[in-house]
């Protein structure tokens, strides 16, 4: 406890003027009756009591702290006020946050105010506002001296730094902006000139285009197949300042050519790579020949083989026969491949996985069995480890032809020797299941599908659409349709194809405008297989003017007619018994004695 007379009078004995008071305290009880002074300074008459610091704690985990009370009350005769809690400890408490410490008790009197580091204003009594400055304030002030320059040193240097880097970042962020904003103007100009790249002339203002936007430009026409653009793209591509002579940019071209079933302008490019001093290589051969070949024009294909023969680098390799196999079996000329595969044998090339898919493929699609089997076994027999489109040629070709059962069989022995079969075998799975009316097997696939994740792709659903549409079910069949375009799986002319075959077998016209409608509003290429279904649909309904009207939907589409169209109108013309001029027209056009121009 404080005595308030001893106080007083100590108070009114010390220092000078009445500016600092010393104010004896008494410790807790654990540090005995030792007499400490500490150098305070009054509170505020305003704020007498706020300033006050809380009183001596007495439970356990404040015990041994030294707790500092505020001066007594100037008049001896009033009752001494309770002293207030701090705000700051107040909003510490609310807050739970750990207990602000009371300030640790000094050792000894502190003998002078400037010790604590106070203005000069107050070592010869208050400060300059005639206002005592509380010990927080001054003891947060900064140091004097060198210590203090350096400080304040330090700190001006970190706050430069920081708007040094705020300043960088900032920069950075704008020229990435600018930079985004460049690229955008530069990808948006050079997709702008890769379109419309082939319109223009060589010459003298077209010389100096960007490498990567020819190039890329020449790349997008190759891949469409669009070999007429292709070719006058690089046309301008030769008369660049920057252009060298590269064989691996002709054989690009001359294979393209080849798809597009162009051989005598393959055989000009082929010679113009000569005429560039490019050394013709094995790959360069190979693309002739197979432009050739895909062509139907074996005569100059086998020449052409003969003389890689004799050229040296240049020997055919297992790709080049590969290759002419396979053109002979899409033309069905299976003397021709027997005499490839002993010439194979004479020169000491063996056939490899890929010769040996294409001979199985091939024979399953013509319905030799025997020769697949056969050709199956010799290829186990010389260690050539058969693989997933092994399997896939083997299925289609039994489940196909309705062999149902013996699919199975070479399923499961495909299987059991670690083939891991893919999407395009469970295609083959569900095709074959449909078209053999085994809707309860199909099932089974389609949920296999979908418990082990497999995506449905564009032939899936074709597959699916046409299976259900053979069985009748419209509305299972629609459902599967809407299922597509909601997955974002744009339907192609088979689509179609299965929708309208369906809707002509069930006798829904509306339906059928329905889908024409599907084309008028979408971008799909359709083919003469579309029309013949078209056709087809539209005369087992009775439809003979929407049939006759199919042939100007045709001309819209730059599609010719064939003898299948010719065939199919006629024989429901003559199936209701109309034999007019529209039959005789269609019997020439069959013979080809006239010409449906476009």
């Amino acid at each position: 406890m404080f005595h308030g007379s001893e106080a007083a009078t100590g108070a009114e004995g010390t220092g000078s003027g009445g500016d600092w008071e010393l104010i004896k305290c008494l410790t807790c009880h654990e540090l005995g009756d030792l007499n400490r002074w500490f150098l305070i300074q009054p509170p505020l008459k305003p704020a007498r009591a706020s300033l006050r610091l809380p009183p001596q704690q007495t439970d356990e985990s404040t015990r041994g702290r030294s707790l500092i009370r505020s001066s007594p009350p100037r008049r001896p005769h009033r009752t001494q006020t309770k002293p207030k809690i701090s705000p700051l400890r107040r909003a510490a408490a609310a807050a739970k946050l750990p207990p602000i410490p009371s300030p640790p008790m000094a050792t000894a009197a502190v003998a002078a105010p400037c010790s604590l580091g106070a203005p000069a204003a107050c070592r010869h009594g208050r400060p300059a506002g005639g206002r005592a400055l509380p010990p927080a304030v001054s003891a947060v002030r900064e140091p004097r001296g060198a210590a203090g320059a350096e400080e304040r040193t330090r700190r001006e240097e970190e706050e430069a730094e920081a708007e040094a880097e705020t300043e960088r970042r900032r920069k950075e962020e704008v020229n990435r902006k600018i930079a985004s904003r460049k690229a955008l103007s530069v990808i948006l100009r050079r997709e702008a000139t890769k379109a419309v790249l082939d319109k223009r002339k060589p010459g003298k203002g077209t010389r100096r285009l960007l490498p990567r936007t020819v190039l890329e430009a020449l790349h997008d026409r190759v891949a469409a197949l669009r070999w007429d653009s292709a070719l006058k793209v690089f046309e301008l591509m030769r008369d660049q300042v920057w252009y060298r002579p590269h064989v691996g940019i002709y054989i690009k071209l001359i294979t393209m050519l080849g798809k597009c079933k162009q051989p005598e302008k393959a055989h000009e490019l082929f010679q113009a790579m000569l005429d560039e001093g490019c050394a013709p290589n094995l790959e360069s051969y190979t693309a002739l020949v197979s432009a050739y070949s895909r062509s139907g024009r074996f005569r100059e294909a086998f020449s052409l083989l003969e003389r890689m023969k004799t050229t040296p680098g240049c020997r055919p390799d297992v790709q080049t026969y590969s290759i002419l196999i396979k053109s002979c079996l899409h033309a069905y000329d299976f003397e021709k491949v027997k005499s490839l595969l002993e010439d194979m044998v004479r020169v000491g090339i063996r056939p490899n996985t890929v010769t040996y898919n294409t001979l199985i493929d091939a024979y399953g699609k013509a319905g030799r069995f025997a020769e697949m089997e056969s050709t199956l076994l010799k290829m186990l027999s010389e260690n050539c480890k058969p693989d997933v489109w092994t399997m896939n040629s083997t299925l289609r070709a039994f489940g196909s032809s309705g062999q149902i059962d013996t699919m199975e069989s070479c399923y499961e022995k495909f299987q059991a020797s670690g083939i891991v079969p893919n999407i395009k075998t469970y295609n083959i799975l569900l095709d074959s299941y449909g078209k053999a009316k085994m809707y309860e097997k199909m099932g089974a696939v389609m949920e296999y599908m979908q418990k082990y994740y497999y995506s449905w792709t564009i032939v899936t659903y074709n597959v699916v659409i046409d299976a259900f549409g053979r069985a009748g079910d419209l509305e299972q069949m629609e459902y599967i349709f809407r299922l597509m375009k909601a997955e974002r799986i744009k339907p192609n002319c088979v689509t179609l194809c299965s929708l309208v075959r369906a809707y002509g077998r069930a006798g829904e016209v509306k339906k059928i405008k329905t889908v024409l409608r599907i084309v008028e509003n979408s971008d799909i290429t359709l083919d003469i297989v579309f029309f013949n279904c078209l056709v087809d649909a539209y005369g087992r309904l009775g439809c003979l003017a929407e049939m006759w009207d199919a042939l100007d939907l045709m001309k819209e589409h730059r599609c010719k007619p064939d003898k299948i169209t010719c065939t199919t109108m006629i024989k429901w013309f003559l199936i209701k018994g109309i034999d007019d001029h529209r039959v005789q027209f269609l019997r020439d056009l069959k013979d080809g004695r006239i010409t449906d121009d476009m």
